[in-house]
């Protein structure tokens, strides 16, 4: 039967590829964003996902034309980069409400209608900076950490319901997501410079990373698989990375990511997205 899919942020980049992906494997897609998206393999809803009433209001139309919703696709985000001490406050609130609370809409809207078909797959876009955290990118680093803590708890509370949730940590996207991150240098002086160095080695990393098809072929097959983990990694490198995440000492971790953001040099093979 074809599988009616909600994605978010499918205009462009891993969101436009696995929405490709999801159409051709024979799914109705519908995609939510704000900016229109006019491809004739989906249908595009306008929403803005930090609004919960607009978008339970689209979640509704697809329910109302298509009688269900089988797969949820989190994937819009958004990114910012600076020092914490000099982060704007608006600047951090509005990207959680995007990268956290956007999903905590959608997810809220789709649910019941999930429950009451007993099955329904969420797929969260998560980072490898969630467990990984990235100097002078702590708010966008805080937020997937979040989605990671979400997607377990959400995961356990829906089971019994025929609901799977899961996300997926990818590493460097060679995408537009580089060119849209909302930069400020405010506080490089004081900062000896480390701020526009480490972001700037970050972007050149993303820019030589994996393609947003090679991503959306991994969570478009992700999302129709009939099982599926919690947590899942794009990419060897980055599966290694969050494998020694999990066994090496704090301090040493801490000294790594010093090492591949904020030194002058680095011999470590990519940054992390």
């Amino acid at each position: 039967m074809e599988k009616i899919v909600i994605i978010t942020g499918g205009s462009s980049g891993i969101g436009l590829a696995t929405a490709k992906r999801l159409a051709a494997a024979g799914c109705r897609v519908y995609e939510f964003s704000r900016r229109r998206a006019e491809f004739d393999f989906m249908r595009h809803l306008s929403v803005d996902i930090a609004d919960a009433e607009a978008v339970r209001a689209a979640v509704e139309e697809v329910v109302s034309r298509e009688g269900r919703v089988d797969v949820l696709v989190n994937n819009a985000g958004m990114g910012i980069s600076g020092a914490f001490e000099f982060t704007d406050e608006a600047e951090a609130r509005r990207l959680m409400d995007v990268n956290l609370f956007g999903m905590n809409n959608t997810i809220r809207a789709v649910l019941p209608h999930m429950r009451r078909a007993g099955s329904g797959r969420i797929v969260n876009l998560s980072s490898v900076a969630g467990p990984l955290p990235i100097p002078f990118q702590a708010w966008y680093s805080i937020s997937k950490a979040a989605v990671n803590a979400l997607t377990m708890a959400v995961a356990n509370e829906v089971r019994p319901f025929g609901v799977t949730v899961c996300c997926v940590m990818p590493g460097d996207i060679r995408s537009g997501f580089t060119a849209a991150r909302r930069k400020s240098a405010a506080g490089d002086e004081v900062y000896s410079g480390r701020i526009a160095r480490s972001v700037a080695r970050m972007e050149k990393d993303e820019q030589n990373g994996m393609s947003p098809e090679a991503a959306g072929r991994f969570i478009a097959r992700l999302a129709l698989k009939k099982r599926v983990k919690p947590y899942n990694t794009i990419g060897v490198v980055y599966k290694g990375c969050i494998l020694l995440s999990k066994i090496l000492p704090g301090p040493l971790i801490r000294f790594i990511l010093e090492k591949m953001y904020v030194s002058p040099a680095t011999a470590t093979p990519s940054s992390l997205r």
